[in-house]
């Protein structure tokens, strides 16, 4: 059911130019390695609803998931997060940019943002 963001995220090269290839650094949320290199991101899901008819039994879900892209420096946020960008847009669009922060209990730039995919369930 869940969208397969990592293989979408895995198989494009500047993902794994701005995250690394061995691993890619994006994980579920709560998974990154401790001291993880930077940059790395994470994604969840945080909503999803079946496409409802009449009708029928849904033939498709809409799942809406957060990517947060953690770096040491604002350019390799930004980087991250258009590798990202990219990689996701064919297959789902883009519907909010939730912000740029500083986090200083970590010292690290965050970047997030919601990707919508739907899901066809055959």
């Amino acid at each position: 059911m869940y969208p397969d963001i990592f293989q979408l995220a895995s198989a494009s090269a500047a993902v794994k130019a701005a995250l690394g290839s061995n691993p890619v650094r994006f994980w579920p949320f709560g998974k990154a390695p401790q001291d993880e290199s930077r940059p790395y991101a994470l994604h969840q899901l945080i909503y999803g609803a079946p496409v409802n008819t009449l009708g029928c039994v849904p033939e498709a879900d809409n799942f809406g998931v957060q990517v947060d892209v953690y770096a040491k420096s604002v350019t390799d946020a930004r980087s991250a997060t258009r590798a990202l960008r990219d990689a996701f847009e064919p297959h789902g669009h883009i519907v909010a940019w939730n912000g740029e922060f500083w986090e200083p209990a970590t010292g690290l730039y965050r970047i997030s943002f919601t990707v919508e995919f739907w899901t066809d369930r055959t």
